[in-house]
Order: structure tokens, then C-alpha cells, then sequence
């Protein structure tokens, strides 16, 4: 009873220092997270004694030893005990495991990510919210088709909504929208945007197109460079805006073009050497992206992805690619736990 007491009150003592986290409190809050995390969830506690680390010798960020994301494939990560709200799932090939996420609450999760859209664009009641998300809305648990539908309940436009491939709906949509000056956002997976984008232009210059990725598999690949300069030109806009989120986070970074991502304000970004895991690399230099997103408060905040990409001094990042042979990585011995 006393060790649960100890535990609901560094939660909830967190949890509020989370709401209001900002860019000079980040790393003092995210140790502190750590040493929770470190202490109240079993499978990081096992991890970092499989490394020989004490977290109380964890004296600055980039030394917070990160789990691989592949462990979602493999565990239910939850810091302490509590019901699930909610299951986020990622996609995959036929009989391939993917990753479980389990939410403790939907509520905080749409906060959040409200919080963050609008740390960038302004009051989202304030723009029209327009998805293309085939495939994603074919299956159950997607954490993006989730977080769009928040945004469109609280768009102020009628005009917005999901249109899975009724392209022609789609313009007509836009078409209104343009005629009505209304500002707009449409949300799309890659691969849908460029379909739509070989339809012609739509003559909606100010339009916000904002791609999540999501290609592999239904298109060939393109480099991120590649694939703006298709949408740009077959949309009609001077660039394209991005998100960058996945299953395994509970926060967002987003784009305003050129492929340099801008993290909400609670998420941090940076990068390891590839063939060592513990060691992080200088800003600018291409690595293998880690993730902190104290969103995660109750599963596990501190990520090792398999996304390479370089960030820089003042916080922001490139995504470059996945790392080749991403589940034979230097953390391997590690995650056969």
C-alpha cells in the first residue's frame, strides 16, 4: 500500500509538470521521468540493469539509456498498473507482429496532441480538416486516424471529414473551401496524396498539405525530397508540410517544408551512433533517431527508433530513412529478454 502511494503521488506530481513543461525545464523534468520510469516499470528497470547503468549515475539527457521500439512488438510497456483506455496498433504485412500501445487515457492523449498542432498552426477550430488516410481507416487502432478525428470534431467547418477515395468529393470539398477563403489542412498518407496529386492541380495555393508518410508497400519508394516535388507540383502549392509520429509516441513534430521537423513540447529528439547505442552523435551528423516524449508517461518515454536522420542545435531534425536491417541492431542481445 505505501509503495502505491509513493507511486500515485510521483505520477501525479509528474503529470502536472508534464501539462506545463517548457524548453528550459525539458531535460531537469525528463531525468525525473527517467528515474520514475526507471523505478516503477518492470521491463526498463530490467533493461537497465541488463546494462549495468544506476539510474541515479544518469546525469543529463543524452545519457538516458533508451528501450528499442521493437519491444512493443513483444510486451504490454506500462509504467505501474492501470486499465486500458484504449489499444493503438501499428500496421503490417499479413501475420507480421506489430506494435501494441496502451493508452491510459484518450482524453490526454487528444490534449496533447491538440496541444501540439497547435504549438505551430494556431487554434485548429480555426481550420477546415480534411483526411486522406486509406488504408489507415481500413484497419482498427491507428493512433493517426484517432488523432485526425479529434481534429475534425473540432474544426468550427462543417466541410471537414474523412474522404477514404472519393477524390472527386475530395475537390469539391477544396473547391468550397477556396472559394470561402476558409484556411485549410489536409491530412494524407503518401501514397493517397500522390494519387491525388496525378489528378491535376487543385488551384488551392494557400492550402496546407501536410503528408505522414506511409508508402511502403503501395507505391515505389521515393526519398521525402522526391515525393514534395511530385506533390507540389500536382497540388498546386509551394511546399508541403509534414507529421512525424508513430504507434509507440504519444506526441507529435511537425513541418512547414523542407523536411525539417520541429518537435511539440513534449517531445525531444536525438541521435545515436548507429553500431553503438549508448553513444549519441554530434548535431548535424546522420544517426539513428532516439525519442523522448514525456507523454508517455505511462508506458515508457525514452524511444530508440529505427529512423535515421540528423538534428541540429536549436532542436529541430531531418528524418533520412529507416536503418537498413533495423531489427539487427547493436541493442539485439538486449531485446531477447
Amino acid at each position: 500500500m505505501k509503495q502505491e502511494m509513493i507511486f500515485q503521488s510521483a505520477r501525479s506530481h509528474l503529470y502536472d509538470l508534464i501539462q506545463n513543461v517548457q524548453p528550459d525545464g525539458f531535460e531537469a523534468l525528463a531525468l525525473q521521468v527517467f528515474r520514475f520510469q526507471a523505478r516503477f516499470n518492470p521491463l526498463y528497470a530490467q533493461f537497465l540493469d541488463l546494462l549495468h547503468i544506476n539510474p541515479s549515475s544518469v546525469q543529463r539527457l543524452e545519457a538516458i539509456p533508451c528501450l528499442p521500439i521493437q519491444l512493443f512488438k513483444q510486451y504490454e510497456i506500462k509504467t505501474g498498473e492501470w486499465p486500458n483506455e484504449a489499444i493503438f496498433s501499428s500496421s503490417g504485412t499479413t501475420g507480421a507482429q506489430t506494435s501494441r500501445h496502451a493508452v491510459r487515457s484518450l482524453q490526454d492523449y487528444t490534449h496533447n496532441t491538440l496541444r501540439g498542432f497547435e504549438a505551430f498552426y494556431g487554434p485548429l477550430s480555426d481550420y477546415c480538416f480534411v483526411a486522406l488516410l486509406p488504408a489507415y481507416l481500413e484497419r482498427e487502432g491507428s493512433s493517426l486516424v484517432y488523432m485526425a478525428e479529434q481534429f475534425v470534431q473540432w474544426s468550427k467547418y462543417r466541410q471537414s471529414g474523412f474522404y477514404l477515395y472519393d477524390h472527386a468529393a475530395l475537390r469539391k470539398t477544396l473547391a468550397e473551401c477556396t472559394t470561402k477563403k476558409i484556411p485549410t489542412v489536409l491530412i494524407g498518407v503518401s501514397f493517397a496524396l500522390w494519387d491525388l496529386a496525378e489528378e491535376g492541380d487543385l488551384d488551392f495555393p494557400e492550402l496546407i498539405v501536410m503528408e505522414t508518410g506511409g508508402m511502403k508497400g503501395r507505391r515505389r519508394e521515393l526519398t521525402r525530397t522526391e515525393l514534395h516535388e511530385i506533390l507540389t507540383q500536382g497540388l498546386g502549392v509551394s511546399n508541403i508540410h509534414s507529421e512525424y509520429g508513430m504507434t509507440e509516441l504519444l506526441s507529435q513534430a511537425y513541418s512547414q517544408g523542407q523536411g525539417l521537423f520541429h518537435p511539440s513540447p513534449t517531445l525531444r529528439v536525438w541521435t545515436r551512433e548507429p553500431n553503438d547505442p549508448l553513444t549519441a552523435t554530434l548535431p548535424g551528423r546522420t544517426g539513428v533517431i532516439n525519442v523522448i516524449d514525456l507523454a508517455n508517461l505511462d508506458t515508457i518515454a525514452f524511444i530508440a527508433t529505427e529512423d535515421l536522420g540528423k538534428v541540429y542545435a536549436n532542436g529541430s531534425f531531418e528524418v533520412l530513412g529507416r536503418l537498413d536491417a533495423g531489427d539487427i541492431r547493436g541493442c539485439n542481445l538486449l531485446i531477447e529478454m
